[in-house]
């Protein structure tokens, strides 16, 4: 899953990028308005992070040209501003949640993974194949009752393969939804990262390669 953070406080963008990448998202950072509109034109995001005091286009307007240009992004706007005016505002913007600044990071995780899970379609949080059974909210994985011990990307990669439901997922989709804006489009990371995932899971063989095409999962 990917998520766009929209903060102009470096600092504070920084640490929320860090603390998103830990937790297994693909996460973009940008610093105004302006910026926010233009990777949100080119990329696919689940959630954005929109802080609504923004230089150059001010969040207000942000929110209301994503939703106007049906964005299928869910956005959670962050503010100093928490009164319930100010929360009433926001939603009346067509934002999906609101959170007042200073937040603690677990709530803002937990907000993000559930408003991701509603980004449509949308998706069940147990995934299953066969014997293979991932819990998106837990960040698990089992096959045949046995646990994976898969890293951050392996999981990712392993997500939206099974959200695919059998359709092929290409090298490129698993690039941008796995990893983020900075990621090598020439980089071998999707294609190493398969192979460790192919041997976590063991045998009988889950995930088919269909040259040239990409990847999907036995139904």
């Amino acid at each position: 899953m990917r998520v766009l953070v929209v903060e102009d406080e470096e600092v504070m963008a920084d640490a929320l990028a860090r603390g998103l990448r830990r937790a297994g998202y693909a996460t973009d950072v940008a610093g105004d308005g302006a910026v926010a509109l233009e990777l949100a034109s080119v990329n696919r995001y689940d959630v954005v992070l929109l802080d609504r005091d923004l230089p150059v286009v001010h969040g207000d307007d942000v929110c209301r040209t994503l939703v106007a240009q049906g964005v299928p992004a869910r956005i959670l706007m962050l503010t100093a501003a928490g009164g319930l005016g100010d929360k009433v505002d926001g939603f009346g913007l067509g934002a999906d949640d609101y959170l007042a600044k200073p937040f603690a990071f677990a709530e803002l995780l937990a907000r993000v993974h559930a408003l991701a899970r509603r980004t449509a379609p949308a998706q069940p949080p147990v995934l299953r194949c066969a014997d293979l059974v991932v819990d998106t909210a837990r960040r698990t994985a089992t096959r045949a009752g046995r646990p994976l011990d898969l890293t951050l990307k392996e999981h990712g990669v392993l997500v939206e393969l099974l959200r695919a439901q059998g359709a092929v997922v290409s090298a490129e989709d698993l690039l941008e939804r796995v990893w983020d804006e900075h990621a090598d489009p020439f980089t071998p990371a999707v294609r190493v990262t398969m192979v460790g995932l192919r041997r976590k899971l063991g045998d009988p063989p889950l995930v088919e390669t269909l040259r040239g095409a990409g990847y999907r999962v036995a139904t």
